[in-house]
């Protein structure tokens, strides 16, 4: 998706004139950062779109679950109405992945948002049956893989497969943290003003304004692939041809695993303010940390670092992220806990060099598959993550839960890295 510029066709030389010594090679510059992704208009469209389909989430999220807490009284099937915004994922990411390289990108996503704002409008009918607003619930949790998917493979297409592509997939995450930080806060005080179905009514608008961005301001370009035969027979020989490639698994576990353990902290956060006594508002600063070291770290690497300096720290990265939770062994107190939520948010940075290597890793034939596949399986395995943390906080306390992740993450995450390295060194042994 990187627009090239043609080199300019260098002036004839006069047959007599001698030839000009040789020009120095330029010394690298650090990279210009985040402006030059905004430099491109097609992403300018997929940015603003992004963010209105996240703030129609934040809203639905919210609304949805006071609405049906409203109508059951049950405090679990409130719960139950979030954990329905993961649990599909991994319905959508492996049965549905063939659709991001079966049809034109643009036509998937704008589809995609008609489908989700076609999925919220029911919501908003007095009287719908709590029933019919879960099973619409999960309907956009099986759509939302594809989409992103796609989103993601796409942006290679208006960005290119190097460095504008690690910059542009950077900010969609900030945003995405960002959201976290202020998304939750607008939308409960939304509530304060109108009613939950009147809620899901801009969560509707969002969708349908994401759809005419992403229909009006990015190209139409053919599909990846045009595979025959049923789409999950397709989607499910993609995975397969996915995790054939040995560099891929590990790039994808490196995706995967540190997120398991970096959400406990978040998933136990309201037991613990309630055990060091801080009430709501430490309970929102808990859940605050992790996103503001993330934001900080993503904007640092993608403004002021090199690519191949990325790519040179992801490794050490990922294998500090999670030492911060050993702290929480000493029972830290808000402050304290604070402090090692932003250092441990602040290790994500090693994303940035993952994003290169993982889009240099599929074949571009089954890229889309493989970016749905990735978004899928991050969703999944927080929420097991989070259900873990549960179960064993119950037997262990909240404290001690977390330190023993940062504990078994580290251990995870140095094995995977050892992979990693591996991997890369034989890739290169084979292109050699």
């Amino acid at each position: 998706m990187q627009q090239q510029v043609p080199e300019p066709t260098p002036a004839p030389q006069a047959p007599d004139r001698p030839e000009p010594p040789p020009v120095p090679a330029p010394v690298a510059e650090p990279a210009a950062g985040y402006a030059r992704v905004f430099a491109v208009p097609e992403f300018r469209a997929v940015f603003a779109a992004h963010a209105l389909s996240l703030l129609g989430v934040m809203v639905s999220e919210i609304a949805l679950s006071v609405l049906v807490y409203d109508l059951t009284g049950s405090p679990l099937m409130s719960a139950l109405t979030f954990a329905l915004g993961l649990m599909p994922y991994v319905v959508g990411g492996t049965l549905l992945s063939g659709i991001a390289d079966r049809f034109p990108a643009r036509r998937v996503l704008v589809t995609c948002d008609l489908v989700c704002a076609a999925c919220v409008a029911p919501m908003v009918v007095p009287g719908a049956h709590i029933g019919v607003l879960l099973a619409l619930r999960c309907a956009v949790a099986v759509v939302s893989p594809v989409f992103q998917g796609t989103r993601m493979a796409g942006l290679t297409d208006i960005l290119g497969d190097g460095e504008l592509f690690v910059l542009g997939r950077s900010l969609l995450r900030i945003v995405s943290q960002s959201a976290l930080l202020v998304g939750f806060g607008l939308g409960g005080l939304l509530l304060t003003v109108v009613s939950p179905r009147h809620a899901l009514l801009i969560t509707v608008g969002t969708f349908l304004a994401s759809a005419a961005l992403l229909r009006l301001g990015t190209r139409n370009r053919p599909a990846r692939t045009g595979q025959p035969g049923a789409l999950v027979g397709d989607s499910l020989r993609g995975a397969r041809q996915v995790l054939a490639d040995r560099r891929v698994r590990v790039l994808l576990l490196l995706f995967w695993v540190p997120p398991m353990f970096t959400v406990v902290p978040e998933a136990l956060a309201a037991p613990y303010a309630d055990a060091l006594g801080t009430g709501s508002a430490g309970l929102g600063l808990l859940m605050c940390g992790l996103p503001v070291g993330t934001i900080a770290s993503e904007l640092y690497a993608g403004s002021r670092l090199r690519p191949a300096v990325r790519e040179r720290i992801a490794l050490p990265l990922v294998c500090l992220t999670l030492l911060p939770y050993l702290g929480y062994a000493l029972r830290p107190g808000l402050a304290v806990s604070l402090l090692l939520l932003v250092l441990s948010g602040a290790g994500s940075a090693y994303t940035l060099g993952l994003d290169q290597w993982f889009v240099r890793a599929v074949p571009e034939e089954l890229r889309g598959r493989a970016m749905t596949l990735l978004t899928a399986g991050l969703m999944t395995i927080q929420g097991v993550g989070m259900a873990l943390a549960g179960v064993a906080a119950e037997f262990a306390g909240v404290a001690a839960t977390v330190a023993g992740a940062g504990v078994l993450g580290t251990v995870c995450c140095v094995w995977l890295a050892v992979a990693a390295r591996r991997t890369e060194d034989r890739a290169r042994g084979t292109e050699s």
